[in-house]
């Protein structure tokens, strides 16, 4: 059983973010139950989870082993943080990180878990090598929340709110349209798009009945769906396009430019490739013997290059920017070279 009084800095908090920064390592919908079950007590007596906390409360914790999460303490990985404010985080997702743990692979690295090491390692907090979750820690000073998501396989800018407050913000910015993003896509095909000309693919978009996970064109049932579209760069029989989703569909992107005929040069699920290499596209390319070609890019070919958002606390607009990553600035330089227009 813990006891832990209320300090003068966290008065007016909701219980269950005060939890959150107490018990890094245990999921909001977890100690919100815990507070529904009785096992956490305010001056002795039952409470709520949105409770406004006052100085000087005293929290009784009785959390038993059932109650642990083993499975959220994740691989540690660094991520590089693009921007910060006192309100926001930006940073740059890597290929092959989920944004959140995966339903059947928990015990893997994520995006989320990635964000709370940083923000337990500023705190000076370490995790326990037991995964123990539900020992109280202090001195957290924020718990990082995503406010978007990007497909595992796509790389670029996230945003991340260091408060409640600055994560309704952000989600009603994105709810109202004034959250701008664009992305970049390598395509297969010729975009018949002059220099300055942009296309809005306005089709509605639902999921696929036939394959769980799947979206489709769905003209009857489907959301309004709409993505501008630019040429940024030219290559025989390739093109790398600017995307700019102006609604907010699973795999937007990926579904309206497979329906115009320019699915992403590599995308298992809606594409035809699950890797691109040099001999895909440079003539007369001679394998050498017992030589196992290594893939230029072997990920979505979908990069989330800018993000733009109103500043929170302030005047003005934030425009972030992820530089080109490693595998598709390889493939867009060999591109360039054998397959200039």
């Amino acid at each position: 059983m813990q006891y832990i009084p209320i300090p003068p800095e966290r008065a007016g908090m909701e219980l269950d973010e005060f939890l959150c920064l107490s018990f890094p390592l245990m999921s909001k919908g977890t100690l919100r139950r815990q507070v529904r079950d009785g096992k956490v007590l305010l001056d002795g007596n039952p409470t709520t989870p949105g409770h406004r906390l006052r100085e000087h409360e005293v929290l009784i914790v009785n959390f038993e082993e059932e109650d642990e999460e083993p499975d959220l303490i994740a691989p540690r990985i660094e991520i590089e943080v693009l921007w910060e404010d006192e309100h926001v985080l930006a940073v740059d997702k890597p290929a092959g990180l989920a944004s959140e743990p995966e339903r059947w692979a928990r015990e893997n690295a994520c995006l989320s878990s990635a964000v709370l090491d940083l923000a337990l390692d500023r705190a000076g907090i370490e995790i326990p090598e037991d995964g123990k979750a539900s020992e109280h820690v202090e001195g957290l000073s924020f718990r990082p929340r995503l406010v978007h998501r990007l497909d595992k396989d796509t790389t670029g800018v996230v945003l991340v709110a260091k408060s409640l407050e600055a994560e309704r913000t952000l989600r009603a910015a994105f709810d109202d349209g004034t959250v701008q993003k664009k992305y970049l896509a390598l395509v297969e095909g010729e975009m018949r798009l002059g220099d300055g000309e942009e296309e809005i693919i306005d089709l509605p978009i639902g999921p696929d009945a036939r394959k769980s996970g799947r979206m489709r064109i769905d003209r009857q049932d489907g959301k309004p769906s709409q993505t501008r579209v630019t040429v940024e760069q030219r290559f025989q029989g390739y093109t790398l396009l600017a995307c700019e989703p102006l609604t907010g569909r699973t795999h937007q992107i990926r579904v309206h430019l497979r329906e115009i005929g320019f699915p992403l040069v590599v995308d298992s699920f809606y594409g035809r490739r699950d890797a691109f290499c040099l001999s895909d596209f440079k003539r007369g390319y001679h394998k050498k013997p017992g030589h196992i070609e290594t893939p230029l890019i072997d990920r979505l070919t979908l990069h989330a290059r800018r993000i733009e958002f109103p500043r929170i606390g302030g005047e003005g607009r934030v425009t972030v920017e992820s530089p080109i990553p490693a595998d598709l600035a390889r493939a867009l330089k060999q591109l360039g070279k054998f397959r200039a227009p």
